[in-house]
Parts: C-alpha cells; structure tokens; sequence
C-alpha cells in the first residue's frame, strides 16, 4: 500500500474517533484503493455534516460493480444494517460512526474476485422546523485486490536514509573521538614539556621563578 494512502487512512480515523466526541471535527479523506488478498479491507466514506445539520435521519447504499458489469447493491444502512445476498455475503463489516458522518464498511477476507468500484451512496433528509431537504452524494472507490503487498517505495527510502543518517552519526562520533584524544594528547604532553622544563632549570634559579606577591 503506498504510505500517503495510509497515512491519510491512519489520519482519518483518528479525526472521526474525535468526531463522536465533537460533531464540528470532522474531515473527508478519501479510502485507500489497495488490499491485500486474505485480509480485511476498510471501505472509507465520510460525509461531514455542518452544526446546523447535524439533525438528519441518513440511509446509506452500498454498491458493488466488477469489471464490465452492473451495479449490485451489497449493504444498506436504513436505521438498522442489511445485508444483500451477493458474493460478499457474511463478509461486511459495519464501520459507520454514530453521528453518521463515517458509514464506512470493513470487507472481510478480501479475495482477487473483490476487486471493482465501489459505490457509497448517502441521502440525508434534514428536519429544519419549515422545510426538510434531501442532500445526496456519493464516493467510488476502485479497489484492486494483489495477492502480495509490493515493496513501499517510501519506506525504502527510509531506510536508506536512516543508515545513511547512523553511518554519518558513527562517522562523526570516530570525529570526535579522535579530535578529543588528539586534544587530549597535546595538552599532556605540553604539560610534560613544561615538567621538563622546570626541572631542567637549576635548584638556584627555581626560586627566582615564584611570582613575587604584592604588599
């Protein structure tokens, strides 16, 4: 799966997680377009709501269309959950939140025949005390089912540049080393030629050498 997708996937939950605790957060991002052969694939539809709609009574529609064919409808959302007779039958999962802004649907064990468009159609009948509107929209997600993860390019270039990052933190940890064990040797050894040094002047002139002290 490419990391973008799933970083905005990743991103997107927790903005709804968020959402049942504030209806104003609420941000539609778009579903991911890559499954894995044999494991569970979320289906992402979001439809954010406004404050002044968030009273609506909302029905949700869920279509299925393999490659060159029709739509057939495979999962509703009408106050309760229906599932439709399909090939997906026993393998939907109801993700929706409970405001109604997330009515996803999770397809369990996906399987090379799965892939296709999607549709999630959502009508929403708002009851304002004059009027009651309808609002409609849909999202298609083109799903491809692979029967093995490809390699993410981003994560390799991750890890590329996480050992180019240790191997220029070792190199420049050796640096250092070297620097202060250079520093280090110098220093002694001026104070070895300084021993040296005074040692080799004479017992009578190592008096002369004290720093007078002022009165």
């Amino acid at each position: 799966m490419a990391a973008l997708p799933r970083l905005l996937w990743a991103s997107s939950l927790v903005l709804v997680v968020w959402a049942d605790f504030c209806s104003a957060v609420c941000v539609e991002v778009p579903s991911e377009t890559e499954a894995v052969q044999g494991t569970d694939m979320k289906l992402l539809c979001i439809s954010c709501m406004k404050r002044e709609e968030v009273t609506a009574s909302t029905v949700v529609e869920w279509f299925y269309r393999p490659e060159g064919g029709k739509d057939e409808p495979i999962y509703e959302y009408r106050k309760t959950n229906h599932e439709f007779p399909s090939r997906f039958s026993g393998r939907i999962q109801w993700n929706g939140s409970k405001d109604m802004q997330d009515v996803s649907i999770t397809v369990l064990n996906v399987t090379l025949n799965d892939s296709g468009i999607y549709t999630c159609n959502i009508t929403r009948e708002f009851e304002f005390e004059i009027h009651r509107p309808l609002f409609t929209s849909s999202r298609l997600i083109h799903l491809t089912v692979v029967e093995e993860a490809g390699e993410d390019f981003t994560s390799v270039i991750s890890e590329i540049m996480m050992y180019i990052l240790l191997v220029f933190l070792t190199l420049w940890l050796l640096i250092e080393m070297v620097y202060c064990y250079r520093k280090v040797s110098k220093a002694e050894e001026a104070a070895q030629e300084n021993a040296t040094d005074y040692l080799a002047i004479p017992s009578e002139n190592k008096e002369n050498c004290a720093v007078p002290v002022e009165e």
